[in-house]
């Protein structure tokens, strides 16, 4: 008894954080190993809008050696490692042919910052004023004061000093009592001496420090430096998207986008608005009939078809999933099937019932002859969702992935509540008089 009654109060705490995980939407606990937050439920590219892109590679300018399918791969993992380090939510970033490359931005609304990510490697260089016989800078007909390349000696050669000699521990950050946004860089190896020697030649004079061809800043050297330095004269945005491509490098072949689209949510949302109305109308058909059709054993079983959809979509919260129309369908796919395990259950004690057994015996009996029909139907589902899920990774099908992974929650979800809170809710319900008197209820 008492150990029923401690089961029944887990059943209801798991309820109460469950409840909470759903209706706060954000979640922050601090552990031993420092926080774990989780946003809101994320939506994908269909469901949420962001920005489509189609990248053509050019494979003229491939390197000695090198092969078409290792420059693509290339090409993949670099795109990955600048938007992992944007942190845009679940991208999709996948091959398309033999030179082509699919990517999808959720959340991302601007196309060009999107297409200067993922195509283009910032070319940063640093250049000094150009002067005339007297000592003054040389202007063009416009009156800007041009530049030219700073080089300085490396092993007998004039070298130009650009991004290549950066170390990848770019970051931005905010100094000064502006706070304005500050992009710091690092040299490695020859960069410190090329650096070392520029610096030193140009003490109380600007250097300027041009990406793409564009001059961001051109602060005054007040000292020799080796190591270090910063960028300014950008904005917050700026700073971070510079940073990851400075971080990034080159990608192995010249991209080219083919194909862009702002891909806007409205058609999204209304298909989940008309797929969650689907889902409330065959909820409330399916409540209704369990409740007909097996009296109290149906209440029971929609308590517990209840308590599955909010352990779900809990799951679908902590995990985090990205729900897709196709992952949304395969989470009301798996309400519906979360009756199953129920209904052999049901239909079992029922068997017991007619035969005199009480209803504390026909509940275990039920459970115990059903439970094997419960493990193969769900284990066979659950290999289905497996192998769904590997082709779509290997095919570069997201929606497919989608639709397996939340059938697949959804399926390891129901089995919980079939056999811990239908059971618990039971065993707690044969405890009263009114339920072994009225045992015919249930038939």
């Amino acid at each position: 008894m008492r150990r029923r009654l401690f089961s029944l109060v887990g059943m209801a705490l798991v309820l109460a954080l469950s409840l909470a995980t759903v209706l706060n939407e954000n979640i922050n606990l601090r552990g031993i190993d420092g926080r774990f937050v989780r946003e809101g439920i994320k939506l994908g590219l269909d469901l949420k809008g962001g920005t489509h892109l189609l990248l053509e590679a050019d494979f003229t300018q491939l390197g000695p050696g090198e092969t078409e399918d290792e420059a693509m791969k290339g090409v993949v993992d670099g795109i990955k490692r600048r938007v992992d380090a944007y942190g845009v939510a679940e991208p999709i970033i996948q091959r398309h042919g033999g030179n082509r490359v699919l990517v999808q931005l959720p959340g991302v609304k601007n196309i060009n910052e999107a297409v200067s990510l993922v195509r283009q490697a910032a070319f940063l260089d640093f250049r000094e004023q150009e002067l005339d016989e007297s000592g003054a800078p040389v202007r063009d007909e416009e009156g800007n004061i041009e530049w030219k390349p700073a080089k300085a000696d490396l092993d007998g050669q004039e070298v130009h000093l650009t991004g290549a000699y950066l170390k990848r521990n770019s970051y931005v950050g905010r100094e000064g009592q502006l706070s304005e946004p500050q992009v710091h860089f690092e040299w490695e190896g020859d960069g410190s001496a090329l650096f070392e020697q520029i610096t030193t030649r140009l003490v109380g004079k600007p250097l300027g420090i041009f990406l793409d061809g564009e001059r961001v800043s051109a602060p005054i050297v007040r000292d020799v430096i080796r190591d270090r330095g910063i960028i300014t004269g950008i904005t917050a945005e700026e700073g971070r998207v510079l940073a990851i491509q400075l971080n990034s490098g080159a990608l192995p072949v010249p991209m080219t986008v083919i194909q862009q689209q702002d891909v806007d949510a409205l058609l999204g949302a209304d298909s989940l608005r008309r797929s969650m109305r689907a889902a409330v109308v065959g909820l409330v058909m399916l409540l209704a009939f369990m409740l007909v059709y097996y009296r109290f054993l149906g209440l029971v079983g929609n308590v517990a078809l209840l308590y599955y959809g909010v352990l779900a979509l809990t799951l679908f919260k902590l995990i985090p999933v990205t729900l897709t129309l196709a992952g949304v369908a395969g989470f009301i796919i798996s309400l519906g099937m979360a009756v199953d395990a129920n209904v052999l259950v049901f239909e079992r004690l029922k068997e017991e019932l007619r035969r005199g057994s009480t209803f504390g015996a026909a509940v275990e009996v039920g459970f115990s002859r059903a439970w094997q029909a419960i493990r193969d139907s769900n284990v066979t589902t659950l290999i289905v969702c497996a192998v769904l899920y590997w082709f779509g990774s290997r095919f570069g099908h997201t929606s497919i992935m989608g639709f397996a992974l939340t059938l697949g929650i959804g399926i390891i979800t129901s089995m919980f509540t079939a056999i811990v809170v239908t059971r618990g809710l039971l065993r707690l319900a044969r405890l009263t008089p009114v339920v072994r008197r009225m045992s015919w209820f249930a038939v």
